[in-house]
């Protein structure tokens, strides 16, 4: 964590004259730990993200973003993605009519992550997002593994929506983002819009047809099945990291991208919540379509023209979130099963976010030359103790670790001090909030089954 202070410019220079004799090229063999060790170690600033790294693009991108501008991408971002795509499959094969908490448990998660980001975001605004975050509070290691698992991230992302709709749409998608920012902005008014339309229409219609027998049993798979569909619906949640790399082309960012995050956020959880208690009240969970959950429930309750609308928003939710994220994953969309691609793109975002919510505990506790080494060492031992406690097996494990955790976190908070404070604008309840973050990530992980890790 101490290491150098690196910029952007990457590795040493070799010694020029390191093949010239034997002896050479043995001393440079020996200080290959020495610059492995620096470059793991190496840290980035937050002026060389916002300067030279900028700098190098040789554009400046245009401030043309606001917060309206933001809460509609993220909400086209996330909203509609793991709704239509994967509550029926998990409704059916874990949870039951408990997915409407899972999508709660989820959104909680999502919710601790967007504070952690938020402070990122308005702290240093720049496109590279997650990976310059962890780059100048983890360091250049840290980061690179980030980056792979950012590209997962996208990648697997858009093969899971496209999976129904794969070449077309995405083809037409990366057209519209290469075209503008602002234009795409503009586009995703009124497919949100419409999207929007088409979700009230689902809740209020599918509520007409509402039977609450069809809510027992209610968790038929009991807690465990629960929350192993909650951390596959995680990707419901998944996008509105996006957003905060959208910080660079926002007006004001200290106040955009608060609303911006959180207002997607709180909209979308709502959304998915009562989304999901809407279809298993429609039907019983076992008759539940895992390809197309509100399309054939409407069918089944005699309104099958509706399936159509739903047919509408589904289509709008996969094109935007496309939009948002774009990437040339036609192939993977088209051989890989849906379930395969949804688990690990869980495992990649859980990873990511539980990283930045670490970064942030050392953005705030960690100041290169300020801090002290036994602080800093103290700070090393705490997070460690954080991270460990954060691991358990089922309820019983965790009625252990949760309190391990709490007084780990008080011991944070109380032996190492503060070493900054946020210019701008700061996550509250710091160290407990990006902790909690922590812990349910890694309770989200351990959700997952173990052939997702092993693809991953």
């Amino acid at each position: 964590m101490a290491g150098t202070e690196a910029s952007i410019n990457g590795f040493h220079d070799f010694p020029k004259n390191s093949f010239q004799s034997w002896g050479n090229y043995f001393q440079a063999l020996m200080e290959i730990p020495h610059r492995l060790l620096d470059r793991i170690m190496s840290r980035s600033l937050d002026q060389t993200e916002l300067v030279e790294v900028k700098a190098e693009s040789q554009h400046e991108m245009k401030k043309t973003l606001t917060w309206w501008d933001l809460i509609w991408f993220g909400m086209g971002a996330v909203i509609g993605s793991g709704i239509f795509v994967l509550t029926g499959l998990e409704t059916q094969s874990h949870a039951g009519p408990a997915v409407v908490l899972s999508y709660v448990i989820s959104g909680i998660s999502a919710l601790l992550s967007v504070f952690c980001y938020t402070e990122f975001a308005v702290e240093i605004p720049v496109a590279g997002g997650s990976f310059a975050y962890l780059r100048v509070e983890l360091g250049d290691f840290a980061a690179f593994i980030a980056a792979g698992n950012i590209i997962i991230e996208y990648v697997i992302g858009g093969a899971t929506l496209a999976h129904p709709i794969a070449v077309v749409v995405i083809f037409i998608i990366c057209i519209l983002a290469v075209i503008s920012t602002k234009a795409s902005s503009r586009f995703n008014y009124v497919a949100s819009i419409v999207h929007l339309i088409v979700i009230i229409f689902i809740i209020i219609a599918g509520l007409t047809k509402a039977n609450p027998k069809n809510y027992t049993p209610f968790a038929p798979f009991g807690g465990r099945g629960m929350f192993q569909a909650s951390a596959v619906l995680f990707f419901a949640y998944v996008g509105f990291d996006a957003v905060s790399t959208m910080a660079e082309e926002t007006k004001n960012p200290a106040r955009d991208i608060p609303i911006g995050l959180f207002g997607s956020m709180v909209i979308t959880t709502l959304a998915n919540c009562l989304l999901a208690m809407t279809l298993c009240l429609m039907q019983p969970y076992a008759n539940v379509d895992k390809d197309a959950p509100y399309s054939v429930a409407f069918q089944a309750v005699g309104m099958g023209w509706a399936k159509y609308i739903v047919a509408l928003g589904a289509l709008k939710g996969i094109a935007s979130v496309l939009l948002v994220g774009a990437v040339a994953t036609t192939i993977i969309a088209f051989f890989t099963p849906l379930t395969i691609l949804a688990n690990l793109l869980s495992v990649s975002t859980l990873f990511i976010f539980m990283l930045v919510a670490v970064a942030l505990i050392v953005r705030r506790y960690y100041v290169s030359g300020v801090t002290t080494q036994v602080n800093r060492i103290k700070l090393i031992v705490c997070l460690v103790l954080i991270l460990g406690s954060s691991f358990g097996d089922g309820w019983i494990g965790y009625t252990i670790t949760v309190p391990i955790l709490f007084v780990r976190t008080m011991g944070l908070r109380l032996f190492v001090p503060h070493a900054r404070n946020p210019r701008l604008w700061g996550v509250p309840l710091v160290p407990w909030l990006p902790s909690a973050s922590i812990a349910i990530n890694f309770f989200l992980l351990g959700s997952i089954d173990k052939a997702s890790y092993i693809r991953t």
